[in-house]
């Protein structure tokens, strides 16, 4: 299907290399989903740990050992993005629940 462009109001056809390129943008974009939505992914886990990091800040200050599942918690965290290779398995990532 033939796009077009306005140039002073006009309605013009692209030519050969304007279609190209387009072609090129738009499977650029299309590619950059997996590393759009692995970003995301990053940012919020990133979030998670960033909210937790009081505890183990306290937790070394008093001297004390944090839990095994909340050590546990962290580590699946962190391992969270491990073997993802597309968007669908990124969207279906269900986050650990904080113990």
């Amino acid at each position: 299907m033939p796009r077009y462009k306005l140039i002073n109001g006009e309605r013009i056809q692209f030519n050969e290399i304007e279609e190209t390129v387009k072609d090129l943008e738009e499977t650029n974009w299309i590619n950059g989903d997996f590393d759009r939505a692995i970003e995301q992914l990053r940012k919020d886990r990133n979030k998670l740990l960033a909210d937790s990091d009081w505890e183990v800040t306290m937790a070394k200050e008093k001297g004390t050992n944090l839990s095994s599942a909340f050590k546990t918690w962290r580590q699946e965290l962190r391992d969270i993005t491990e073997g993802l290779t597309t968007v669908e398995e990124i969207e279906g990532v269900v986050f650990p629940e904080k113990p």
